[in-house]
C-alpha cells in the first residue's frame, strides 16, 4: 500500500489503467447499437459498393473518348440507352459511345468514368456533344472501393455512432456483439449532505455529487447505479462499499477523501479484502485528495466532496479508466478547442491546474479568446458557465494575457 497522502502525478495515475480490464459483452440488435464499443472486428459480407456506380447524374462513357474535348472543340457521342435504377445495364459501351445514368446507377460494361450532365449538350435523341474531358475513374465509385469483402470495416475497440452505425448497415449487419454498458456505482458521504427534495438546515448541502456524477458517466457510455447518502460511520460505509463492490464494475465515493478525523474512506479500505490503495492524493488543483484503489480487480475511486473538485477529477483522470472499462481501444479524435487567455492567470509549481474557461469571439472576428472564470472549488455555477478547462502545466508558474492555450470542452 502507498504512503498515505502520497501525492502523484496525473501520469502516474492514469499509468495504473491499462491494469484493469473491460466488461463483458453482450449482443443488441443494429437499432440499439449507438453509444456501444464494438467487441468484435466487424467485416462486410459484400464489397462496398458491390459495384461500380456514379457519383453524378449525367453519361457513363470511356474517358478516352472525351481526351481534348473543349467547348470550342466538343466530342460528339452516341448515346447507347440508359441505366435503370437496382438493374445491371444490358447493353456495353464502346469508343464514341454513352449511356444515361443518374447518381447511384451502376456503370455499363466498358464504361470507366461519368461525365457530368451539365458539361453535355442533347442534339438530338441519340447524340450528345462533351466539351469536357473526364479521367478514367471520375465521378465512379469503384467496386469495393468504400470496403472490401472479408477486410475488417469496423475495429473492436470502436465506439459507434450513427456514421459508424450506417457502416454496419451496409455490412449487412442486424446484430452486433458489443462490450456492455459499464455499471459504476455512485456514494455520497458526509452528514452534513441532505438529499436533493430536503431543504438544507444550517450547516447543510444538497447531494450535488450524485447528479453531476453520474451525468459524467452516462456521457461516458456507463451506467450509474446510486447507492445515497451515507453518514460519517465506519460501519455504514463499510455496508454500502461491500454492496457496491458487489454490484457494480467500479466505485466512485464522493467525500471521505481528505485528512480528517472522521474520513473513514482509507479506514474501510484497508480493512476490506483484496484491496489495496494505488493512490491517495493527486498533483492535481482542484483534487489533490483523490484516492484510487483496486478492490477485487475492480477501480475504487475517493472522489473531493466539493462538486467541482469532483467533476474536475473525473474528466481529468476516472474518465480514462472509464474508458477502459467500456472496451475503448479505437477513440475517435476529440480535438481541444485553441484559444488565446484573456488575462494573466497565476499558477502553482508542483501540479496541474485545472482552470475553468469561457469561449468568447469578439465581433471583429479575431481569435477564440478564453476568459478564466474564477472562483473557489465547491462553487457549482462556475461550471454551468464554462464551456471547458485549461491545464497550466506542473513545472509552469503562470500562463500570460495573450498566451495560446488549449481547451478541453466541458
Amino acid at each position: 500500500m502507498k504512503e498515505f497522502f502520497h501525492v502523484e502525478t496525473i501520469e502516474g495515475v492514469l499509468a495504473h489503467a491499462a491494469s484493469f480490464s473491460a466488461v463483458g459483452t453482450e449482443t443488441v440488435a443494429l437499432a440499439e447499437c449507438l453509444g456501444r464499443v464494438l467487441a468484435e472486428d466487424a467485416y462486410s459480407d459484400v464489397d462496398i459498393p458491390d459495384f461500380s456506380r456514379s457519383t453524378m447524374d449525367g453519361f457513363a462513357v470511356k474517358a478516352s473518348s472525351t481526351f481534348g474535348a473543349s467547348e470550342a472543340n466538343p466530342a460528339y457521342l452516341n448515346v447507347r440507352g440508359q441505366v435503370k435504377m437496382g438493374v445491371r445495364p444490358d447493353f456495353s459501351i464502346g469508343p464514341g459511345e454513352a449511356a444515361r445514368i443518374a447518381t447511384g446507377g451502376m456503370l455499363p460494361e466498358g464504361a470507366d468514368s461519368v461525365i457530368m450532365i451539365e458539361h453535355t449538350d442533347l442534339l438530338d435523341d441519340t447524340t450528345i456533344e462533351a466539351y469536357r474531358s473526364v479521367a478514367p475513374g471520375q465521378h465512379v465509385i469503384e467496386k469495393g472501393e468504400d470496403i472490401r469483402h472479408a477486410e475488417p470495416a469496423l475495429a473492436s475497440g470502436t465506439r459507434i455512432r450513427p456514421q459508424e452505425a450506417g457502416l454496419l448497415a451496409a455490412c449487412g449487419r442486424t446484430a452486433v456483439t458489443v462490450f456492455r454498458r459499464p455499471m459504476v456505482g455512485i456514494i455520497s458521504t458526509g452528514d452534513e449532505v441532505v438529499p436533493v427534495d430536503q431543504v438544507p438546515g444550517e450547516g447543510q448541502v444538497r447531494d450535488i455529487n450524485t447528479q453531476s456524477l453520474s451525468g459524467q458517466v452516462m456521457a461516458a457510455g456507463g451506467v450509474p447505479v446510486v447507492f445515497g447518502i451515507v453518514r460519517d460511520n465506519r460501519d455504514d460505509l463499510m455496508k454500502k462499499c461491500r454492496g457496491a463492490l458487489e454490484t457494480t464494475d467500479m466505485v466512485m465515493i464522493s467525500g471521505g477523501s481528505s485528512v480528517g478525523a472522521r474520513d473513514f474512506t482509507v479506514e474501510v479500505l484497508d480493512t476490506l479484502p483484496d484491496t489495496g490503495i494505488l493512490v491517495h492524493g493527486i498533483s492535481i488543483s482542484p483534487g489533490k485528495p483523490t484516492i484510487l484503489a483496486r478492490s477485487g480487480g475492480k477501480a475504487f475511486w475517493g472522489l473531493p466532496g466539493h462538486a467541482v473538485s469532483a467533476m474536475v477529477v473525473f474528466a481529468a483522470v476516472v474518465r480514462p479508466f472509464l474508458d477502459r472499462l467500456c472496451g475503448l481501444t479505437q477513440t475517435v479524435r476529440q480535438f481541444p478547442v485553441k484559444a488565446v487567455l484573456s488575462r494573466n492567470l497565476a499558477s502553482a509549481q508542483g501540479r496541474v491546474d485545472y482552470v475553468r474557461v469561457r469561449l468568447d469571439r469578439d465581433e471583429a472576428g479575431g481569435p477564440v479568446m478564453a476568459e478564466p472564470i474564477l472562483g473557489k472549488s465547491g462553487l457549482i455555477n462556475t461550471m454551468v458557465k464554462a464551456d471547458g478547462l485549461i491545464a497550466i502545466g506542473i513545472d509552469t508558474e503562470g500562463l500570460d494575457q495573450g498566451a495560446a492555450v488549449e481547451v478541453m470542452p466541458l
